[in-house]
């Protein structure tokens, strides 16, 4: 007997991907969403029978498709994808201080921000991402992105001890965190973050009363740390310690403390990240490109850390495809611990997904394709040439998948893009902001 379901959405699958339980495909499924979250994950005969002709009716059909959760960019600075391609070649540090700093002291405003964030947006939907974590100026400019496009975010805003166009000292920077985090705290699309740039870059005061506002507001903290070898060894030039061991005098290692890059780590550094909860982003393309180090990806899991995956800026990068992100970091971590059975390709694609949303605080929300959580989800077209023969599908997902496969995305069952079209970005106006964008950063280059 028919139960006559009505969801808002019913999604025919041919596999999905629900990383929960890890390593699983489901053949045959749907999926049905009702309030934006998924009501019923069901084999597809079973469906059928149980839908209402009208919900039938208007279902989507993905006959060639794998359906995964919207993948998670753990890591990144998403309005420098304006800056993309400006600094090639050089090392972190020249990078850093010759290159994007001199640059950002003259572009970066709150258009720059609205703007560079749109493009970024635009770039994630359309290879699978439906939730990113970032840390930039101006993340009032960011929510606003946000929540036009429909993707989910997590703004760390940031702290730092010199001033810059947002704010001008660490207690301005913590107090605009605070009101922002206020001004959100209920918002199921924008999520706020203390996001501290780095130890050499914020002093003991500050990330001391980062730490206990973090506690009692239950703000979480995004932070560089341990990003390049240099880094520690100028720390313990200039403090006598390592910069994890300041960060754990300080009261930051913590659950809520979410480190990116840590590509310089001792054994012991790692069961004090290990015991503390504390949670790692890789970001191992931008690391490659600047030559920043290895991140021990296997050893931490190994030791039960959390593992979650970004992409970094496209001004390091240069691009914010997490499916490319995902290869690198399977192949990159099989070659660091030379072994090839490490990082295997469920555990690539869990840490693309729910590790991140994990790592974000995030995870009872999103990351997984499960009852209750909001149907953030991405389509995989597995008709592609570089995906026959299938075998298996989660291996072809992570070793063989272009970001042009991506058919659709929703969040909250809201279509983000349909049949490859964008659908809560204006193309074309994205295009012409970039380009009058590109004029000022190439008049700017061209004058130094």
């Amino acid at each position: 007997m028919s139960l006559e379901l009505t969801p808002d959405l019913a999604i025919f699958a041919r596999w999905i991907v629900p990383v929960v339980p890890s390593g699983v495909v489901l053949e045959n499924h749907a999926i049905l969403v009702s309030n934006g979250k998924i009501s019923h994950l069901l084999p597809a005969e079973q469906a059928r029978r149980e839908l209402s002709p009208e919900a039938l009716a208007s279902a989507i059909e993905l006959e060639h498709h794998a359906l995964i959760p919207g993948l998670v960019n753990a890591h990144g600075h998403a309005a420098m994808s304006l800056l993309r391609g400006v600094g090639d070649d050089m090392p972190l540090k020249s990078w850093l201080e010759e290159r994007i700093w001199p640059l950002e002291g003259q572009l970066v405003d709150d258009d720059f921000v609205e703007c560079g964030t749109r493009l970024a947006a635009a770039e994630m939907i359309r290879s699978g991402t439906t939730c990113f974590a970032d840390n930039y100026f101006f993340p009032e400019a960011s929510a606003r992105v946000i929540k036009q496009s429909g993707l989910r975010g997590q703004l760390a805003c940031p702290v730092i001890d010199f001033p810059t166009a947002w704010a001008q000292n660490p207690d301005e920077y913590i107090e605009k965190t605070i009101a922002l985090a206020d001004l959100y705290k209920h918002d199921e699309r924008v999520h706020i973050a203390f996001g501290p740039h780095s130890p050499y870059s914020v002093s003991d005061a500050p990330l001391s009363k980062i730490a206990t506002l973090a506690e009692e507001l239950d703000i979480p903290i995004h932070m560089h740390v341990h990003e390049t070898q240099t880094e520690v060894d100028a720390a313990l030039a200039q403090d006598g310690m390592r910069p994890l061991a300041r960060l754990a005098n300080l009261g930051l290692l913590s659950p809520r403390l979410f480190c990116t890059h840590m590509t310089a780590l001792t054994p012991q550094e790692i069961e004090d990240v290990a015991g503390s909860g504390t949670q790692v982003a890789h970001c191992p393309e931008s690391n490659l490109k600047l030559a920043s180090g290895f991140c021990p990806v296997e050893t931490l899991r190994q030791a039960g850390v959390n593992v979650a995956l970004g992409t970094d800026s496209c001004a390091s990068n240069n691009d914010l495809d997490m499916f490319s992100e995902m290869r690198t970091a399977a192949q990159l971590a099989k070659a660091v611990a030379q072994e090839a059975t490490a990082l295997p390709a469920a555990a690539a694609l869990q840490m693309a997904t729910l590790n991140g949303a994990r790592a974000m605080g995030l995870e009872p929300l999103l990351g997984s394709l499960e009852i209750g959580k909001f149907a953030d989800m991405t389509a995989v077209d597995m008709r592609a040439l570089n995906a026959i023969p299938l075998y298996d599908v989660i291996s072809q997902l992570v070793y063989s998948t272009q970001a042009s496969q991506v058919s659709d995305v929703w969040s909250g069952g809201e279509a983000l893009l349909r049949s490859g079209e964008l659908q809560t970005i204006d193309m074309q106006k994205l295009r012409q902001e970039t380009r009058r964008w590109q004029s000022r950063v190439q008049a700017i280059a061209h004058s130094e």
